[in-house]
């Protein structure tokens, strides 16, 4: 835990406790703030008092000696409009920050010069991070890793020099962290999102490009026109600037060419790695997760081998186009965490010849819009409620069966792909969510995961059983 002493002796008020929020509260408690925690749920009220955390309706506070609100990143703060508690604190003028505003002002307090990096963008930043983590992790480095990824960013070690910390942000997160100032800053890229809690794509780009502003070194992915733009401008507040692109040629900063990954200084150009045969990096997207997670390590000092090392040993990120299993020329892949098509879409464009389990319980849309990548598949196999309506939607453009359960539909893919004698792929990127019959995307791709380990022949790339 990182003690938040920054608020000692001072009262603060706290409004969201689900599990980051309680860290938080813990934290801000075990740095000696005096803490006035509530929630709108009654069962996370219950959950902070069995945890000694003192609670009180906010609406009851004398906000004129509150130092603060820490706010949760899942509470509203401008739109569809602001919750109650940030109406509260903003009619007495105290100021609104969240869990990453706490970290960075411990930070600077006690180690300003630990080597911190932090990941935004639209799509892509959960891979980018934990790929610079393991990079980082594989190279001797004590490396801390959280904020969006899972683990409330509170919970990690405090800082100390020579501790790096490997951060993801959600917008929800930099909003509230008016401060922020990574060593290494990263922004991916930017497609319309979450635009219910940001009102317009340029307010979301304008929070996003909050993270790169303050950084010592801004990694800025340029391939979409938002993103491009902030870059020039971050560049011309005197910001270095890393430029980076899976599309076309860099002056300054590192670009994909395919597989392979060229870092550009001053104009001059020369081949950093090739990911060809990585499996884990298969595809253009994770080329450019790539090519930010080259910019920021170089950035914070890791030397170009030790970069090239981590890309090549990579396990991938837990359900995301992870290969799980091999057997022969066939690559069992665990896309679970792709619950829509758009999610699915880059999976199925990393591999040639595909055996894709599909389905579950569907999104609006349905998967009309992967057709451009249905001759990447051989046969198609179709579980839960949506199966029927992607039968229709696959039609005559590939071969499909109705398996219902995900253990029939891998006997199914398993057998089929092990008659074929060219490499291929059975890939679960269901293009769906699970709640029709598994509680989350993680316990189906568990699931998959044990289902592979208990096929004849297999060399499993992972732990049996966990995915990872």
């Amino acid at each position: 835990m990182i003690p938040v002493t920054t608020f000692k002796d001072r009262q603060v008020a706290l409004f969201g406790l689900g599990g980051s929020g309680l860290a938080t509260a813990q934290a801000l408690v075990a740095g000696g703030a005096q803490v006035f925690a509530w929630d709108d749920n009654p069962d996370s009220i219950a959950k902070a008092q069995a945890a000694g955390i003192n609670t009180a309706d906010l609406r009851s506070l004398a906000w004129s000696q509150m130092a603060a609100l820490v706010l949760s990143p899942g509470v509203p703060l401008t739109h569809p409009k602001p919750h109650w508690s940030v109406d509260l604190a903003r009619a007495a003028g105290v100021e609104i920050i969240g869990d990453v505003e706490l970290f960075v002002r411990e930070r600077r307090a006690y180690a300003p010069d630990c080597p911190f990096i932090a990941i935004t963008g639209t799509n892509g930043k959960s891979t980018t991070t934990a790929l610079i983590a393991h990079i980082l992790r594989s190279s001797g480095r004590d490396t801390q890793l959280g904020g969006n990824i899972g683990t409330a960013i509170l919970t990690l070690d405090p800082p100390a020099d020579g501790r790096f910390y490997v951060v993801e942000c959600s917008s929800y997160q930099i909003d509230l962290a008016p401060t922020l100032n990574p060593t290494a800053g990263i922004l991916l890229n930017l497609t319309p999102d979450h635009l219910d809690r940001h009102g317009t794509m340029q307010h979301y780009a304008d929070v996003k490009e909050r993270l790169v502003a303050g950084s010592r070194t801004a990694v800025v992915g340029i391939d979409d026109s938002y993103s491009a733009l902030i870059a020039d401008r971050v560049e011309r507040t005197g910001v270095v600037i890393k430029r980076i692109s899976k599309q076309a040629p860099v002056v300054e900063g590192i670009y994909a060419d395919g597989s392979r990954i060229f870092e550009a200084v001053d104009g001059k150009t020369t081949l950093f790695s090739d990911l060809d045969g990585i499996q884990t990096l298969k595809g253009s997207h994770n080329a450019q997760n790539a090519a930010a997670a080259i910019a920021a390590c170089l950035a914070v000092g890791v030397p170009a081998d030790e970069i090239r090392q981590g890309l090549r040993s990579f396990p991938g990120l837990k359900h995301r186009m992870q290969p799980v299993g091999q057997r022969e020329q066939v690559v069992f892949v665990n896309d679970s965490k792709a619950t829509n098509a758009e999610a699915a879409a880059p999976a199925l464009s990393s591999y040639e010849r595909i055996y894709w389990i599909a389905g579950g319980l569907p999104k609006e849309g349905g998967i009309a819009s992967l057709a451009p990548l249905f001759p990447r598949i051989v046969k198609a196999y179709l579980i839960g409620e949506a199966a029927p309506a992607f039968a229709v939607t696959l039609g005559e453009a590939t071969a499909y069966e109705i398996s219902g359960t995900l253990e029939m539909a891998l006997a199914h893919a398993a057998a089929d792909a092990k008659a074929d004698p060219h490499p291929s792929a059975v890939m679960l990127s269901p293009a769906c969510a699970s709640f029709d019959q598994f509680k989350n995307f993680e316990v189906r791709g568990d699931a998959f995961v044990s289902l592979v380990a208990a096929l004849d022949g297999i060399t499993m790339l992972v732990e049996t059983g966990k995915g990872n």
